[in-house]
């Protein structure tokens, strides 16, 4: 693949996530990482990203950004926000998420992920503690949250969901599906390849969108 090539491929498709919700991550503080951490629990379901971002919103219009507020809104409130965004096919599911990982943020880390990033020992334990947040916290939830982190969190280096996997495949850039190997291949790719002025983030996301494109193309030709 050309640069030439790569570089459009990362401004049509790479926008940073946080950035579109407005989120700056970048400051590193509890404040900003918390908003993309619940972002990044609302990314991991199978749902659009138009739905996501809508409900995103509705969490800010109503002000319930903290672990605290999430676990006074409760279970009701919660799934009012839900249904008002749009979430309404995992409203439930979500807000039972919502609530047993903010009840075991605060108790264990007192409601703070630098503090969680702070006590893992290297990139796995830290996912590990992610996903020990909750069973509704799983590798694609913790790699969406993690992936922009990169260069904010020293032990932020998570592995490629499924979905970056499928688009760097289809575009000769990794031969692996192993989420280790293609982890490790990609990194090297972009050592190789990388764009001035542009991050692995941006590269990485960009995969993930045109991954969301092949799997829904995919499905479309299938039925």
């Amino acid at each position: 693949m050309k640069k030439q090539e790569l570089a459009k491929i990362i401004a049509e498709f790479g926008q940073r996530y946080s950035k579109l919700l407005g989120i700056n991550v970048e400051r590193g503080d509890d404040e900003e990482v918390f908003k993309w951490f619940l972002a990044a629990v609302l990314f991991g379901a199978p749902i659009t990203e138009t739905s996501v971002v809508k409900t995103y919103k509705c969490f800010e219009k109503h002000a319930v950004l903290t672990p605290e507020k999430i676990l006074k809104t409760g279970w009701q409130g919660l799934v009012g926000i839900l249904d008002e965004g749009s979430y309404t096919r995992y409203d439930y599911k979500t807000a039972d998420k919502l609530l047993e990982v903010m009840g075991n943020l605060k108790t264990n880390y007192g409601g703070s992920l630098n503090l969680l990033h702070q006590r893992a020992a290297n990139s796995q334990d830290l996912e590990n503690r992610l996903k020990d947040l909750g069973k509704g916290i799983g590798n694609v939830t913790a790699s969406i949250f993690l992936r922009e982190l990169r260069g904010i969190w020293t032990k932020a280096d998570p592995k490629p969901t499924p979905l970056v996997i499928l688009a760097a495949k289809n575009l000769g850039i990794i031969t692996s599906e192993n989420p280790e190997k293609a982890r490790e291949e990609l990194a090297e790719f972009w050592k190789k390849n990388k764009v001035k002025g542009i991050s692995f983030v941006n590269f990485e996301t960009a995969l993930l969108r045109l991954g969301k494109d092949m799997r829904r193309k995919k499905a479309t030709e299938s039925t």
